[in-house]
């Protein structure tokens, strides 16, 4: 097993070159499990945690419903946005600038085989992340990601997570709203839920800007430690 997990920063990155590069490296690794059990060999199946800030974009989950869309396809291009319905789970959600995206490929052979288990990590990074910024964050019951107030009229939501596992390796990941504009939240129902409001780390600590790399250094070390790296 191989628990080594190799950091790539991606900067501004387009979302569909993105999701292409993803889905590379995704299937690289299935051809090395396939090559495996084929020839009963173990050569030795990567783990990459890809970092990256995408342009304004809205990506849509295989199970999500299109009428969470509230742009037409001219009012998206007037926002300077684009829009994907793409293979993750979850609903509709948004990325842009200000906006920490993660993107681990992970075999889950190298550490367990349990997506349950596997999100509840990926959250539990981003909670215990916000607490060294002295924000408690926490899990809303049945809505996977990380939340603010949880049970209080002001529940806001600060991180979205969708994944897509096959054969145990994963892709997509997770969104975390650091120094995002929240205006661009208004035009979607973030993940489909009606009513709950949306948060970022700069709002919650009441200050113009946070230094987003020192947020990735943060979310990587509590990863590695969590993946027992």
């Amino acid at each position: 097993m191989n628990k080594k997990i190799i950091v790539k920063e991606l900067g501004l990155k387009d979302y569909k070159e993105t999701w292409d590069f993803q889905e590379a490296l995704f299937q690289d690794i299935l051809s090395i499990k396939s090559e495996n059990r084929k020839n009963n060999t173990t050569i030795e199946t990567p783990n990459y945690l890809l970092y990256v800030e995408h342009p304004h974009v809205y990506t849509l989950g295989k199970s999500g419903d299109m009428s969470n869309m509230l742009l037409s396809e001219s009012q998206l291009a007037e926002k300077g946005a684009t829009f994907y319905k793409i293979n993750r789970g979850g609903d509709i959600t948004y990325h842009g600038p200000g906006q920490v995206v993660g993107y681990p490929i992970f075999d889950l052979e190298n550490f367990f085989t349990d997506i349950h288990k596997y999100l509840r990590f990926l959250e539990e990074a981003i909670i215990l992340t916000l607490a060294e910024y002295g924000v408690k964050g926490t899990r809303s019951e049945g809505e996977t990601g990380v939340w603010i107030d949880v049970g209080t009229p002001f529940a806001r939501k600060i991180c979205a997570m969708g994944v897509r596992a096959s054969r145990w390796v994963t892709m997509h990941g997770f969104a975390l709203n650091v120094n995002s504009d929240l205006g661009y939240f208004d035009h979607i129902i973030p993940c489909g839920i009606r009513g709950k409001a949306v948060a970022t780390l700069n709002n919650e600590l009441g200050v113009k800007f946070v230094d987003e790399q020192e947020v990735k250094e943060k979310i990587t070390k509590h990863l590695m430690n969590l993946f027992k790296v």
